[in-house]
């Protein structure tokens, strides 16, 4: 089984740089986007716009923005935690908030990490690839 990432972004920046990243990291065929946060548990579960989706083939790592329309990834990442195939799915909030209350929130919840988006062009470069690396190829998934 191919291993995806599921990045859910909703900046076009952002998004088109964490693209860059990966495909630098030859990662780049392996990521789904998805721009809201209905959007993502519609792929997840296999619903909406994908409807017909397995929702048993989960994404490796879900690379998650907390500030999105429609549902924020704070309650996108309530949602996969209180469900039994997504519980395990490892979350990572990758978002521009500096609130610690979102960082707390994030943790609560059952995020595996929280990280903030580097201004910086080359700086976000290397982290975006970074995550992306370890998560596909280091790190040993609970499922």
């Amino acid at each position: 089984m191919e291993k995806t990432i599921l990045l859910v972004e909703d900046n076009p920046d952002d998004e088109e740089l964490t693209l860059h990243a990966m495909a630098m990291h030859n990662l780049a065929n392996q990521i789904v986007v998805a721009r809201d946060g209905v959007e993502a548990l519609d792929y997840l579960f296999g619903t909406g716009r994908f409807t017909g989706r397995n929702p048993n083939d989960l994404p490796t790592v879900v690379l998650l923005d907390i500030n999105l329309p429609k549902l924020n990834g704070i309650e996108v990442l309530k949602r996969i935690r209180s469900e039994q195939l997504t519980q395990l799915l490892p979350v990572v909030l990758l978002t521009s908030s500096n609130e610690e209350e979102d960082r707390l929130k994030s943790y609560s919840l059952g995020a595996n990490s929280y990280v903030r988006k580097p201004v910086d062009f080359e700086e976000f470069i290397k982290v975006a690839g970074q995550l992306g690396l370890y998560w596909i190829l280091i790190n040993q998934p609970a499922v």
